[in-house]
């Protein structure tokens, strides 16, 4: 960690070309990459979703045949590369338990697994046609590197992930992804938006490449809490983003634009009495 004091945390997106089922591969690369970016100083390590497995599943059958347990081989080699590293780690991957099968996030700390992501919302496309939507609420993670709020891909297409996710604290949200063509406008626009409405730094790992007829953007970035890109990436290359993040940033949501006459806070400005649709279902 940089600073450790004031909190400065240098992180790494990792932008990856997967390979459909090959995990052993997948994981090599990952290995690679996670030394290289810790031989960079890089405190947080994040790879995209589905990064072990590839996403592009064709049914049910095939993403619970490469999917593992949270605990699997693939978690034990990642549990290993953080301790030797003294690297926090985020890799997307299908999770089993027992006869559901999810989109799902690992966290590792050089120490232990803090902790486990399924995906929320989930899109008719790829895997997620076929795996189980999430069970488990959005979580903030209390980490030395900071406050780490997990999410994957489509969940970052609704504003209140990214809303819970600050009201409890969140420093950073991460978002490994694996956005198809058509999700430029996300990659361009809403993640910046994310960003600078909640006055949080935010990661969005993604891929490139083809898998079977999908093609990627690529397009991963880093962005700060006043919604400045500060790395991006082109959508072509496989690629390492860093960016050195202040911490202590995002946890004083006012920003004073003229002292004693402009100032903004949109978390503590917030209405939500008038905001209860937001949590009607869908008829």
């Amino acid at each position: 960690m940089t600073n450790p004091a004031e909190l400065v945390v240098r992180v790494a997106a990792i932008q990856l070309d997967v390979k459909l089922g090959d995990k052993a591969g997948n994981l090599e690369k990952i290995q690679s990459y996670a030394r290289e970016a810790a031989d960079q100083d890089a405190d947080l390590v994040v790879f995209p979703e589905c990064a072990v497995t590839g996403y592009v599943m064709e049914s049910r059958e095939e993403a619970m045949e490469y999917a593992e347990p949270a605990d699997g081989p693939v978690a034990q080699a990642a549990a290993e590369l953080s301790r030797e590293l003294g690297i926090h780690l985020v890799y997307g991957y299908l999770e089993r338990d027992g006869d559901a099968v999810y989109n799902a996030l690992a966290l590792f700390g050089p120490e232990k697994r803090l902790c486990g992501y399924r995906k929320i919302h989930l899109p008719y496309v790829g895997a997620d046609r076929f795996v189980d939507p999430g069970n488990r609420p959005f979580e903030v993670i209390d980490t030395p590197c900071g406050r780490l709020g997990l999410h994957i891909c489509y969940d970052g297409a609704f504003p209140e992930s990214g809303r819970i996710m600050t009201l409890q604290g969140a420093d950073l949200l991460l978002l490994p992804t694996n956005w198809p063509a058509g999700a430029e406008p996300f990659a361009k626009y809403c993640v910046n938006t994310r960003a600078w409405e909640n006055t949080v730094h935010m990661l969005a790992a993604d891929r490139v490449g083809t898998e079977r007829s999908a093609q990627f953007i690529g397009l991963s970035r880093i962005v700060d809490c006043q919604g400045t890109t500060l790395a991006e990436a082109d959508g072509e290359s496989e690629v390492i983003l860093y960016a050195d993040l202040d911490m202590m940033a995002p946890r004083s949501k006012r920003t004073v634009r003229v002292d004693g006459t402009h100032h903004i806070d949109r978390i503590a400005d917030r209405r939500p009495d008038f905001y209860g649709r937001i949590t009607d279902r869908p008829s």
